[in-house]
């Protein structure tokens, strides 16, 4: 799935922004009959990438803007693939990291880096610090949100395990993931977790906890869903259904809130 979490052989931690191979867990596949001359182009783009990743994520720390002649100069001014190497890098602290980047001002192209999905946590203090957690999160308020509102630990971890997140071990980016998520997460709102009424063997479930229904919908949260698939949030319909409704009722409770405080002045 895209932005696996996985190691690559030869990655560097990431919180170092100068790691090269850092995130160089979903590269670009070279085939066998391709060219050494193309396949080092491949590679060398894939560094970029990392690198770029990298700087993105120093940026987002300092909360600094970043200007497309930043990005430029620590890619080494390749212009000529900068698209590409901004779109790959981009998609990248997406999945891997929760984050959006915004051009801000066109006419400078000037970016900043943002938290995705109306999120404000982003978990840089918990676990391996500084390091932004929130893409962990939204994951989660989407697997439990396409297995009906609520799913056991074991169907999340299922879904961790895939992306290389294992409970007990630590990870090279996000290091230990399970107090993340069964404190971290539940103390700041955003999960609930607690024992399945009447289930033999005892069982644990996480549902979406209140600062999580108040940041972000299920729409939002179903898009990255469709993203890390491929698809569109279409391609789930019961799930497309029940987001549309979400979406109507939290637009009706604006409008009641807003008749409300007007009716009061």
């Amino acid at each position: 799935m895209p932005g696996n979490l996985k190691a690559a052989p030869g990655g560097d931690n990431p919180s170092s922004p100068q790691g090269p191979q850092s995130f160089s867990a979903s590269s670009i596949g070279i085939t066998a009959s391709a060219s050494s001359k193309s396949s080092e182009v491949s590679m060398n783009q894939d560094s970029k990438v990392a690198v770029l990743v990298n700087f993105l994520l120093l940026k987002y720390r300092m909360k600094e803007p970043v200007t497309k002649a930043d990005m430029l100069q620590v890619i080494n001014d390749c212009e000529v693939h900068f698209p590409e190497i901004l779109l790959r890098a981009s998609e990248r602290i997406e999945m891997l990291f929760g984050l959006d980047l915004k051009e801000v001002d066109p006419t400078n192209h000037c970016y900043g880096v943002f938290i995705k999905s109306g999120l404000t946590y982003d978990g840089m203090m918990h676990g391996e610090a500084g390091v932004p957690k929130t893409g962990i999160l939204i994951l989660i308020l989407g697997v439990i949100f396409m297995k009906g509102n609520h799913a056991t630990e074991e169907e999340i971890w299922e879904v961790l395990n895939v992306t290389g997140l294992y409970s007990g071990k630590k990870h090279f980016i996000f290091g230990e993931p399970k107090q993340l998520i069964t404190e971290d997460f539940v103390r700041e709102g955003y999960l609930e977790f607690q024992q399945v009424a009447s289930a033999d063997p005892a069982q644990s479930e996480f549902l979406w906890g209140p600062k999580a229904h108040a940041e972000t919908t299920k729409m939002k949260v179903l898009e990255f869903i469709a993203k890390v698939h491929g698809t569109d949030p279409s391609s789930f319909p019961s799930q497309y259904e029940e987001a549309l409704q979400d979406e109507k009722e939290k637009a009706q409770a604006r409008i009641s809130a807003k008749c409300l405080y007007h009716s009061k002045f």
